[in-house]
């Protein structure tokens, strides 16, 4: 297997999360028409025309009418596809943020707002947004968070009735799928909490920590297997490092602001040396010097269990896609009491 590998490093032509510890930002792909996106390095990937369309979220009436499904989001109706296409329309609106979008800082705050739950105590996750509080806001995990959460503001302003909880999950779905990434199944139903159910510190990765047990530790606790661990850390394809919030620099992959299996390419075909600086551990691509790898990534070529899945994501990024969408919707719905009949929406990308 790792033989064939040496086939995918060839440049992609397609674009397809979790950044973990305190690092920067994270980002997926379907079908039609292209449309450019910010490259990184000389690197692009092709991306698809905007027509927004409601995809699942309607309940047909009679032969061919529809209507919107309403539900309950924090205290009030709201339509779930116009916020939706709110947080889409204001992805891309600041050219000078980062590599010219929201969308990898909106997917680590959907994950670290979801990624501390602990089902031996069903405490933390995203049911209660929590991170509106110290002293979770204050978390070094979270540095740089407030940027997504104070741009939410504006659609929060826009549809009161959701959660913050909603606000932030939803957002992670709308940044991957406007990335090129699958579609991902959301549900509506956190409730904002207060303060006092602020998860403790240190329940999200290290990025600097080099053990395979590490992420097992971490993502164990929330229920996850080795095959989902590694089908989330893909997301490391999105966005890059800041040494200004983790103290790690540098994107991952040439396509920063496109979501694809770049992640496990580049991981398992690049030749990673020290990167000789003034920071914390991290390597470089012997090849460019412009991408990085953590210590924490290394894990997932080294580790035999770890890198079977690599190894497979890398070569197989349909497969990668399914995998992800299952294990970022679990992700988003830890410790999550929905009620019963919830609506489950499939959003069809305004880039579609």
């Amino acid at each position: 297997m790792a033989s064939a590998l040496k086939n995918l490093r060839a440049p992609l032509t397609r674009g397809a999360f979790m950044v973990m510890g305190s690092q920067g930002t994270n980002s997926f792909r379907t079908g039609g028409a292209p449309r450019l996106i910010r490259q990184f390095g000389g690197k692009g990937v092709a991306m698809q025309q905007s027509n927004t369309a409601l995809y699942v979220g309607i309940a047909a009436v009679g032969a061919g009418g529809a209507y919107l499904l309403w539900s309950q989001g924090g205290g009030g109706k709201v339509d779930y596809q116009k916020v939706y296409d709110a947080i889409a329309k204001i992805l891309e609106e600041d050219p000078n943020y980062d590599d010219g979008s929201y969308g990898p800082v909106f997917v680590r705050l959907a994950w670290h707002a979801s990624g501390t739950y602990d089902k031996a105590s069903g405490t933390g996750g995203s049911s209660k947004g929590t991170m509106r509080f110290e002293p979770e806001a204050k978390h070094g995990a979270n540095a740089g968070l407030h940027i997504a959460r104070e741009k939410l503001e504006k659609v929060k302003n826009q549809f009161p009735g959701i959660s913050y909880g909603d606000l932030w999950t939803l957002a992670g779905v709308v940044a991957v799928q406007e990335m090129g990434g699958p579609i991902v199944p959301w549900k509506p139903g956190r409730v904002d909490g207060t303060h006092s159910e602020c998860p403790p510190d240190g329940r999200l990765p290290d990025g600097a920590n080099p053990s395979p047990q590490h992420p097992r530790d971490v993502f164990y606790r929330m229920g996850f297997n080795d095959q989902e661990i590694t089908a989330l850390i893909g997301a490391h394809t999105l966005g890059r490092c800041h040494t200004d919030r983790s103290g790690f620099d540098g994107p991952w992959t040439f396509s920063p602001t496109a979501f694809s299996n770049s992640f496990y390419v580049e991981l398992l075909t690049k030749k990673w040396v020290d990167r000789s600086w003034s920071g914390p551990k991290q390597f470089a691509d012997k090849e460019t010097g412009q991408l990085m790898m953590l210590p924490a990534d290394m894990v997932f070529a080294k580790d035999s269990e770890f890198r079977q899945w690599s190894e497979l994501y890398a070569k197989d990024e349909k497969k990668y896609f399914e995998d992800f969408a299952k294990a970022y919707q679990k992700l988003l719905e830890l410790g999550v009491a929905f009620k019963e009949g919830t609506t489950e929406y499939r959003f069809k990308p305004t880039s579609a």
